[in-house]
C-alpha cells in the first residue's frame, strides 16, 4: 500500500460516517447521500496530497457540501430536494419507548427539513457531528461569526417551530 492511501485511510476514513450523516441531512435521501459520499471520498482521495495537518474533518465536510451542491446542479434542483425523508427504524428497548422516540425523531426530522439549507447544515454539523465552530467555518467557507449567527437562528427557528406545534 502506498503512503497516500495509508494516510488517507488513517485520517479521512474515520470521518466517513460523519460525511454520510451530513450528506443525508442535506439531500434528505439515503440513496443520494450514498452517491454524494462516494463522490466526495473519491475527490478527497484524489486531492489528499494537498491537505496540511491531521485535521481533515472540516476539509472533508467541505468536499461533501460541494458534492451535494454539484448533485443538485446536475439534477436541476438548486432550490432543494422536496420534503421526503428516509427514516431508519430506532432499535429501542421496548415497543412503547421505540414508538415515543420514533415519534419525536420524525417530528424533529420534519422540523429540521423545514429549515433553510444554510441553517440546517450548520445545525447538523454542530449538534449531530459535534464539530467546533472553527471546523464548521472551515467546512462551509464562512467566518466563525456567520457560523454562530446561523446556528443561533437555526436553534431559534427549530425551537419556535417545536413550541408552535405543541400549542396546536
Amino acid at each position: 500500500m502506498d503512503r497516500q492511501r495509508t494516510e488517507f485511510e488513517r485520517l479521512a476514513l474515520p470521518h466517513l460516517d460523519a460525511a454520510y450523516t451530513l450528506a443525508r441531512w442535506l439531500s434528505r435521501s439515503t440513496v443520494d447521500a450514498e452517491d454524494i459520499v462516494q463522490e466526495a471520498m473519491l475527490r478527497a482521495y484524489r486531492a489528499f496530497d494537498s491537505v496540511r495537518g491531521e485535521s481533515v474533518r472540516p476539509w472533508l465536510m467541505s468536499i461533501v457540501r460541494n458534492c451535494f451542491r454539484d448533485h443538485l446542479a446536475r439534477a436541476g434542483r438548486l432550490e432543494g430536494l422536496g420534503d421526503r425523508l428516509d427514516h431508519a427504524p430506532f432499535e429501542g428497548p421496548s415497543p412503547e419507548a421505540e414508538a415515543a422516540v420514533a415519534s419525536d425523531r420524525r417530528r424533529l426530522d420534519a422540523m429540521l427539513a423545514l429549515l433553510p439549507d444554510d441553517f440546517r447544515e450548520v445545525l447538523v454539523l454542530r449538534e449531530v457531528e459535534d464539530m467546533s465552530y472553527r471546523e464548521i467555518a472551515e467546512a462551509i467557507g464562512a467566518p466563525i461569526g456567520t457560523v454562530m449567527s446561523r446556528l443561533a437562528r437555526a436553534r431559534a427557528l427549530l425551537k419556535d417551530t417545536w413550541l408552535a406545534e405543541d400549542r396546536r
